[in-house]
């Protein structure tokens, strides 16, 4: 399946996926140097998750993700279109399920937050999926999206990109269960949203009070906000720190 339609293709993203899952943790954490660790533990932080709340991971893979945020005593349950993550992930001690971010098995307001990391730009149609996940999380709740991003240092941009488009795929086809699929996924990164239009999404698309921290220089970014209360959803994005 070419690179430029896989994307619009649930089925076959999904497929990818499946065939990643046996090493797909382990292959994630040579790419990213161990930093995938911090990243997650990051978000955690940033939710801000206390004892007795609920809180929905989508696109949770296995399940790592998953795992760190019920670190914080909250109740977590993770989500992921893939069959072949979610079985990879059945042996953790945290709730998985196969569902659709676009079609949400869960209640109105059934959630206190929601998180999404490096999960959303595979998603076939992003802000119905950030509009999906403020049905099921209440007023006043909170959201935490964990996404690849854009470097700020013009330098250090030009070299990641270089790892990204070279250093990345040959990497994944000496440890990746599906190397083709990294392929796939640097293109991705390469083609989101940086960190001021992710936010304008969010803004848009059902939450409020969104704000921004980097993390490694910018190559990951931590976007948060909160679905409103009541009245008109605050709009303007603004930089700031998360957690």
């Amino acid at each position: 399946m070419p690179r430029a339609t896989l994307a619009r293709r649930p089925d076959d993203v999904s497929a990818m996926f499946d065939q990643a899952a046996r090493r797909y943790d382990l292959t994630n954490t040579l790419l990213s140097a161990g930093r995938d660790r911090m990243w997650r533990a990051r978000t955690r932080e940033a939710l801000a998750l206390l004892p007795g709340e609920r809180c929905l991971d989508v696109a949770c893979g296995t399940g790592v993700s998953t795992e760190e945020l019920a670190r914080s005593g909250a109740t977590v349950i993770g989500v992921d279109r893939s069959p072949g993550m979610v079985a990879r992930g059945a042996g953790r001690p945290v709730g998985l399920r196969v569902a659709d971010a676009l079609d949400l098995p869960f209640q109105d307001g059934e959630f206190d937050a929601v998180t999404i990391m490096f999960g959303l730009r595979n998603v076939v149609d992003a802000p119905a999926a950030l509009r999906e996940m403020a049905r099921v999380v209440r007023p006043g709740g909170r959201l935490v999206v964990c996404e690849f991003s854009h470097p700020l240092n013009p330098p250090f941009r030009t070299l990641y990109l270089r790892y990204l488009m070279g250093g990345l795929p040959r990497i994944a086809r000496r440890v990746s269960s599906n190397p083709d699929a990294y392929t796939y996924l640097a293109d991705t990164i390469r083609a989101w949203h940086d960190q001021p239009g992710l936010a304008a999404v969010i803004a848009a698309n059902g939450w409020s009070r969104v704000s921004w921290r980097n993390l490694t220089g910018g190559i990951v970014a931590l976007h948060r906000a909160v679905r409103p209360a009541s009245g008109t959803p605050d709009r303007t994005p603004q930089k700031a720190a998360v957690g």
